[in-house]
């Protein structure tokens, strides 16, 4: 029988080895994000034109906000949706595993 070196370590780790970790980690962020936007614009009645008039952006830009796999957004357009839906934005860099 052959020993399996990954088995009892963590993700993170396993993900770390592969060079992967940073990436999954920023869909798994973004993928919350886009969650929580389209919640809090479904509890407030908003439809994707009316947001993206209320942030003052394209309704292409919205949808990238919205596309769970699209990392590539900026802060500013957080900051825009998180006013929007009368929430505050916050970022916070932690202590590494």
């Amino acid at each position: 029988m052959t020993h399996n070196p990954h088995i009892g370590s963590a993700l993170d780790e396993l993900l770390e080895e592969d060079g992967i970790l940073a990436e999954v980690s920023a869909i798994a962020i973004k993928r919350v994000l886009a969650w929580q936007v389209t919640q809090e614009m479904s509890n407030l009645g908003l439809s994707k034109s009316q947001m993206a008039v209320q942030m003052r952006t394209s309704r292409t830009s919205l949808d990238r906000l919205l596309d769970p796999d699209n990392t590539s957004i900026t802060l500013k357009t957080l900051e825009r949706a998180a006013t929007v839906l009368g929430k505050r934005l916050q970022i916070e860099l932690v202590d590494g595993v």
